[in-house]
């Protein structure tokens, strides 16, 4: 019988694949016999096998009503909302942190001029693991790969003139999270703006520090505590704000495989969610205010299909695992930045074509907002005119080439469901092992996670300096060259008015009340009371960023890594 259909059942699909051996034993063979492949073996960067051809017989057990179904309904693998971008584009949201919060609101307004949709803060490496500017260990550091955020006054100067009821704003920050984000709602209370008004997120992705980032603070079990408070807190008075974006894109720049990431991620989520429920709130009252953070990385079909799998596995394990109810609560809402360790120093408006097919991959996997890289990424905090391109980037693809106008278009493809249904597969093996192990913290205390990125990460740099992954303008396609770009630096005055503005400031704050505050924190941090109106209360009175995490760190702890070799 002869199979004429895309979609072939039963015998039809055993025709197909005898069809298929056919093929390749004559068509095939007789021309390798006369002109080989370029490689002996084809595999996606997460090291998967990439066959040379895919068909019907490839997606055989594909259920499309269990395993696609439509647009804003369960099981989510087409998207998150019925109409997708031909309702509403992808938030436009180009990160900025740089220098004093003045030096960044510059460069906010800069963005917001040129069609920016969000804000997305980066903060500078003392305020990620919570020194002040003027502590001796931020020496040299500060304001040099983000903003410097120590107080209050610091938050208004990053926001002066920005309407926080008109504008989404992203805060890439981890363990001090509670602190900036009670800074931001001090800021609306300065302003008059009601809190149910503020949209947002915190990432205060705690578990990936140990994994990726390692801008880790406090040990992990007891920052829970501060995980548990922050939802119970957040659920209630800010309902439009994210109050955790689970992230594996540091995770995946620290050298993790598309595959680990998936699966760290979403492995990161289900103990998050564990937690929600420990602290005494239902699945369905947090769960839809949950939202990721993804790398976008240049294996483009890898890509698409590791957001889709995403999408679909999240939504089984909330409903499955948990009992979620809420379509909100299984829909997976996700961020996308585009990968930062593909950027090279070599030729680097090679860049800017590379994070276009970055940026498309993201797009083309439904991503809610997106971040695309300035082509100087790989040389310094990038420039204005970097930081345009990149924005340019999301426009275009936007309101030029027409991608947002069908919803899921490589759906159906017989290669993307295949890779997509294997993504899925493969990171549920890593979620069962990781319950396997004793659950997620567990692993992070044996080194399991680090040890897997770690062996992936050297994996991949052998694999780059054998020559077996091509990376243009690096290891082919060479060329002798002398940078004459500019170079965005910090400025070191920048650095010195913000540490003497953190001083004079502690010099004349009301100290007994920010001591009797940051004593009633230590009482909170080892109680059943919530933190987080404490914390409120001493960002008001002008207590500091290090000054909160100096007194959690008496009570918690410092983390000390095992180091892994």
């Amino acid at each position: 019988m002869a199979v004429n259909k895309l979609n072939p059942q039963g015998d039809e699909v055993q025709e197909i694949r005898e069809e298929a051996r056919r093929w390749e034993t004559t068509t095939l063979q007789q021309f390798l016999a006369k002109k080989g492949e370029r490689k002996t073996e084809f595999k996606t960067l997460s090291g998967l096998d990439r066959g040379r051809l895919y068909g019907p017989a490839d997606v055989a057990n594909l259920n499309y009503m269990e395993d696609l179904g439509y647009p804003g309904e369960y099981p989510y693998t087409r998207g998150v909302y019925p109409t997708m971008y031909r309702g509403q584009i992808w938030t436009h949201r180009q990160i900025a942190g740089f220098g004093t919060g003045e030096d960044t609101n510059e460069r906010f307004r800069f963005l917001l001029a040129q069609g920016q949709t969000g804000l997305s803060v980066d903060f500078d490496f003392p305020t990620l693991v919570g020194y002040d500017s003027d502590h001796p260990r931020s020496e040299g550091e500060v304001g040099k790969v983000g903003v410097a955020i120590d107080s209050l006054p610091d938050m208004e100067a990053l926001f002066a003139g920005i309407p926080l009821d008109q504008i989404s704003t992203s805060m890439t920050i981890n363990f001090p999270a509670p602190i900036l984000y009670a800074m931001y709602l001090a800021l609306a209370d300065k302003r008059g703006i009601a809190w149910d008004k503020l949209a947002g997120t915190i990432q205060f992705d705690l578990l990936k520090e140990y994994i990726g980032q390692k801008s880790f603070v406090f040990p992990p079990r007891p920052s829970m505590k501060l995980i548990r408070d922050v939802f119970a807190f957040a659920s209630k008075h800010t309902p439009r704000w994210n109050f955790i974006n689970v992230s594996g894109y540091h995770t995946r720049e620290a050298g993790s495989t598309a595959v680990q990431e998936l699966a760290f991620t979403l492995g990161a989520g289900v103990h998050y969610v564990e937690e929600g429920i420990r602290a005494g709130l239902d699945v369905d009252q947090f769960a839809p205010r949950v939202s990721f953070f993804f790398n976008s990385q240049i294996d483009f079909f890898e890509e698409v299909a590791k957001f889709r799998a995403a999408r679909r596995l999240w939504a089984r394990l909330m409903k499955e695992r948990f009992g979620a109810k809420k379509p909100e609560s299984m829909r997976m809402r996700f961020h996308t930045q585009t990968a930062g360790a593909s950027c090279t120093a070599r030729q680097p408006l090679n860049n800017i074509i590379r994070t276009t097919i970055e940026a498309m991959a993201a797009v083309l996997g439904g991503t809610q907002s997106l971040h695309c890289n300035g082509y100087d990424e790989a040389l310094s905090i990038p420039t204005e005119h970097a930081m345009q391109i990149a924005l340019r980037t999301q426009q275009i693809i936007a309101e030029e080439s027409g991608m947002g106008d069908i919803i899921d278009p490589l759906g159906g493809s017989y290669y993307i469901e295949h890779l997509t249904n294997q993504m899925e597969q493969e990171a549920m093996r890593y979620i069962e092992e990781i319950d396997q192990r004793g659950g997620y913290i567990q692993c992070i205390e044996d080194n399991y996670f680090q040890q897997e990125v770690a062996d992936a990460a050297y994996a991949f740099q052998r694999s780059k300096e054998s020559g077996d992954l091509i990376v243009v303008g690096v290891n082919k396609h060479t060329i002798e060259e002398e940078l004459t770009m500019e170079i965005m630096t910090a400025d070191p005055e920048s650095a010195r008015k913000q540490t003497e503005r953190t001083k004079r400031l502690k010099e004349t704050r009301d100290n007994l009340r920010v001591n009797q505050l940051l004593s009633d924190i230590k009482r909170a941090a080892t109680s059943e009371e919530n933190i987080v109106p404490i914390i409120l209360d001493a960002v008001k009175a002008h207590a500091t960023e290090g000054d909160i995490i100096q007194a959690l760190k008496e009570v918690y702890g410092e983390y000390q890594e095992k180091p892994i070799f």
